[in-house]
């Protein structure tokens, strides 16, 4: 299987805390569990593979490509989308919140509506182009807020917590959602304190214990079958 990112011999020191990654490959249309105490540096992880941060040492390719300049990373995030914890969504309608990035694409038009419904139809809000996002509950507006991340269709798609605190009866749809997405060529790596998430989603498990990375423990190898 082809190896999407590769980081090699990371270092990110902020303060006191380190970051290390001694090899990492994240494997092209995969799904990531990212589980950690908090202050083990999920948040810290995510945004260095969204080329958010630069690392003190060691490199990130993609698709064997080292990443060393500033125009690099400006191409290369246009793969990438990054949902925070906490997402933030224009003081608008849900129709502008997703078409917004589309149009910095120049996707606009009737091509448009067609990806904006399609996104909102797999989060389970069809119909919803019209409301205000004020008028959204919680668990509506992170659904907003996965639908406005896939509806850019990135190849690699980050998740920080996005279904913490999410209403029970919604979290299945949300996984749902989640798990289509490898087959439609995009790579999840999601952040979760659910420790059985991995196994509804059949995702590969990545533990960061104190700023360190365990090596992944894949889905279906016997280690993991053993911890389901």
């Amino acid at each position: 299987m082809a190896s999407f990112a590769t980081l090699h011999d990371i270092t990110f020191q902020r303060g006191d805390f380190c970051l290390a990654i001694d090899h990492l490959e994240v494997e092209r249309g995969q799904i990531y569990l990212l589980e950690g105490t908090n202050g083990a540096g999920k948040s810290t992880f995510l945004h260095l593979l969204a080329l958010l941060l630069i690392p003190s040492a060691g490199t990130i390719a993609f698709s064997g490509e080292e990443v060393r300049e500033e125009a690099q990373r400006q191409r290369l995030r246009r793969q990438i989308t990054l949902v925070e914890q906490q997402p933030y969504l224009f003081a608008t309608s849900v129709y502008q919140n997703l078409a917004f990035g589309l149009r910095l694409r120049d996707v606009r038009g009737e091509l448009q509506d067609r990806r904006i419904r399609k996104a909102l139809e797999t989060v389970g809000l069809a119909g919803f182009e019209g409301r205000h996002v004020r008028t959204l509950s919680g668990g509506e507006s992170r659904r907003v807020a996965l639908a406005r991340a896939m509806v850019l269709r990135p190849q690699l798609l980050l998740l920080d917590e996005p279904t913490a605190g999410l209403d029970r009866e919604v979290l299945p749809l949300f996984e749902d959602c989640l798990a289509t997405l490898p087959e439609q060529g995009t790579t999840v790596v999601l952040a979760s304190h659910d420790g059985d998430q991995s196994r509804r989603l059949a995702g590969s498990v990545l533990t960061l214990e104190q700023g360190r990375l365990r090596p992944p423990i894949f889905a279906n190898s016997p280690l993991a079958l053993e911890a389901y």
